[in-house]
Formats: C-alpha cells, structure tokens, sequence
C-alpha cells in the first residue's frame, strides 16, 4: 500500500469534516495529526462543519436569591461559533424534570446532576445536546459523598463509571453534604465504632468510605475504603477524568508533598505516586493543579512576579515521566484571573468571581464572557455531538 504524506492544510480539511467519533479516532494516526485537532482554530472549523457542541457549562449562583431552587443556573459558553464574542446559551439544562446543579460532567458531553443543594441522595444522568436524561438510583443515605466525579469507560456501548467518596469521621467542614431530614437516625448512624475510629486517630489513618455506581448494572456497590492519613487533604473538589482513571491532586502536611491519587476505573483499584522534587511548590508558586490536557493528565503550576502570572505546563506521558510542556508568561490583563482549564492547546479559560476568559496565549487575546451579576461557580469542558445515546442499558 502507498504511503501518502499530506499536509496540514490537507488534514485539516479531511478532519473537520470528519464526525466526532472518527475525527478522535485520527487523533491516533501520528503526534502531528492529534496536535492538529486540538487547536483552537481546527475545533471552531469542527464544530460549524459537523454541529458539534464544544464550550464550557457554567454553573452559575444567583446572589440574593432565597430559596435554593432558584440559586443555581448552568449556561453554556463557546467560542467555536461565534466568531470574536463568546456565545453563551442560559439554562441548558431546563429540560430536566426540577432545578438541578451540576455535581460532575466529563469531556463526552455527559452531565451529572443533583437537584439537592445539600446531600446528593439522587441524581440525573444527562446530555445535554439531545436532552436526553435518566433517573438514576439513591446511593446510600448514611454517607455524607464530599467527593462525586465520572468517567467514560467506552462510548459504544456507552459505558460510564461514578465514583463517591464519604469522609467516614463525618466531619463538618464545608466540603461535607448532610443528609436529608427525612432519612431516620439509624440510617444517620455510622457503620464505625467510636473504638474504631479513635484507634485511627491516634495511628493517623483516616479513611475515606467508596461508593461505585455502573452504568452497565445500573446500581451502587461498595467498594473497599480508601485509606488515606489526618495529613493529606484534597487539593482539586473535582476529579480529572484522563486516560482511563479519575484523578486527584493530594497534599501532605506532614511531609510537604503532593501526591497524585487515581482510580482505575476497568480494575476499580486506588493508585499513589508522589510528585517528582522538580514538581514540588516553591514559596512563590500561587496555584498547583492537575488537568486534562490534549487526552493526557496534566499538571499546572502558576506563581507571580511583578504583577504578571507565570504557568508552567507539564504532561505525565505513556512511560508515567512528566515532561515540561508549555511556559507561558501571561501578561498583565490575567492578573486578577485564576487558571482554570484547557480549552484547547493553545487557549485556557481563566475565571475571577464574575466572569469566564478564554485566553489564546499565543496571540494573547482576551475572550470575556459574564452572566448577568450570577458568581461562577465552576465550569466543565465538554466536546460532545447530537447523536441520540442510550444512557440506561436495557
């Protein structure tokens, strides 16, 4: 068979024409063609081609608002279609039978939600782009889930995997959840001793309760309990789906170190791996968090000097070593902006208390997006088509 060596210009025209499915499968071909189909340029061209739905879902909190129902809002903000000024789209999610906040979404176009403000003991599983959506069944009420993340295993049949963590000390600082006042006082009763528990304290063990749910058995199981010490604390509320696991970034207090924890999601099994010395916080570095970075699991490390933002990019490649990316001096406009993710190789999206920015850091172009005195709560990356997809198996 011959050989055909085609330019960009040439790939580009074949790819964004291609559907999602088969334009992620090119990603594979070659480093040039997956370079490619993560720029900013080639997604817009992608999306007006084949009506595909990339951008952010914001979820928004209205102030002065008192009754909960009404303090949650998601938009949907792109710049794929829009030419210069992002184009945002208000409450994407109103199909949904009741008001509903985002608890986690994954770059497939899938969103979880809850339509409690507090104690998720039931959710929606969603997409958006069809407005298709599934009940799916309460997990168990005794544990307070203070973390909830998802991944996709395999998109036909789609197959998907949420994974609940409860801190079993049931602590009550503000990343904890309380069950609803329905729920009975045996069902609030721990399943530890208080023996159990003082045990652990005095030997620094805390452990944190998992819950799985399936997707292809569609119903909760619990796993074995992730043991983790007194010392470590979650630097990232959301886990980073990438390359078959979730993701979380860990600090150590004791030993003054960050710690990548990762759930494989095919063997359900919990890895550690310490960060490497060349990784590890200087005093002047502001920001430090895993990311999803061109289909990798990135790390960022943003410090500031004289009033500009310095980022460092790395990426943990296929022999687990993390090699340097990117280092971008961002200029003067991103000081009062945090980093938040990657919206293609060579845009972030940063945000402040009001606001959304897509910043282009090779043009150093700003991209401003608010909504309407609502705060920011949080924004997640999908890149999903219109294709009908059956959420629960038969």
């Amino acid at each position: 068979m011959e050989s055909y060596d085609f330019s960009n210009d040439v790939l580009l025209e074949i790819f964004s024409r291609a559907d999602l499915k088969t334009m992620k499968k090119c990603r594979v071909l070659s480093k040039e063609c997956k370079d490619l189909t993560y720029e900013s340029t080639f997604m817009g061209l992608h999306s007006q081609r084949t009506s595909t739905m990339v951008g952010y879902l914001l979820q928004c909190m209205k102030i002065f608002v008192y009754d909960w129902r009404d303090r949650f809002t998601s938009n949907f903000v792109s710049i794929a279609n829009s030419g210069i000024e992002p184009k945002l789209t208000r409450n994407v999610l109103n199909f949904l039978p009741e008001q509903a906040q985002i608890v986690a979404a994954v770059n497939e176009g899938l969103v979880l939600c809850s339509p409690r403000i507090y104690g998720e003991n039931w959710f929606y599983i969603c997409k958006p782009s069809t407005q298709k959506w599934e009940f799916i069944p309460a997990p168990n009420p005794r544990f307070c889930r203070s973390k909830i993340s998802m991944l996709v295993l395999r998109s036909n049949p789609l197959r998907f995997k949420i994974v609940g963590l409860s801190d079993t000390d049931c602590s009550d600082d503000t990343h904890s959840v309380s069950v609803s006042e329905s729920d009975s006082e045996s069902d609030l009763d721990s399943e530890y001793s208080d023996e159990e528990v003082n045990d652990r304290v005095v030997s620094n063990e805390k452990l944190w309760h998992c819950e799985i749910f399936d997707s292809k058995s569609w119903e909760w199981k619990q796993s074995d309990d992730l043991k983790l010490t007194y010392d470590d604390f979650f630097k990232n509320e959301q886990g980073v789906s990438a390359c078959g696991g979730i993701h979380w970034l860990i600090s150590n207090r004791e030993q003054d170190k960050d710690i990548v924890l990762s759930f494989d999601g095919n063997k359900e099994e919990w890895t550690m791996a310490s960060l490497p010395n060349s990784l590890r916080r200087k005093e002047y570095c502001e920001q430090i968090a895993l990311v999803s970075c061109e289909g990798n699991l990135g790390l960022v490390k943003v410090s500031f000097k004289t009033r500009a933002q310095m980022v460092d990019v790395w990426v943990l490649n296929y022999e687990h070593i993390w090699i340097r990316k990117h280092t971008m001096n961002l200029n003067k406009e991103c000081y009062l902006t945090r980093f938040h993710s990657f919206y293609s190789a060579d845009t972030l999206l940063m945000k402040d208390i009001w606001s959304v920015y897509f910043y282009n850091f090779k043009t150093q172009k700003f991209n401003r997006v608010t909504a309407d005195n609502q705060d920011t709560d949080a924004a997640y990356f999908i890149q999903t088509d219109f294709e009908s997809v059956q959420l629960k198996p038969e």
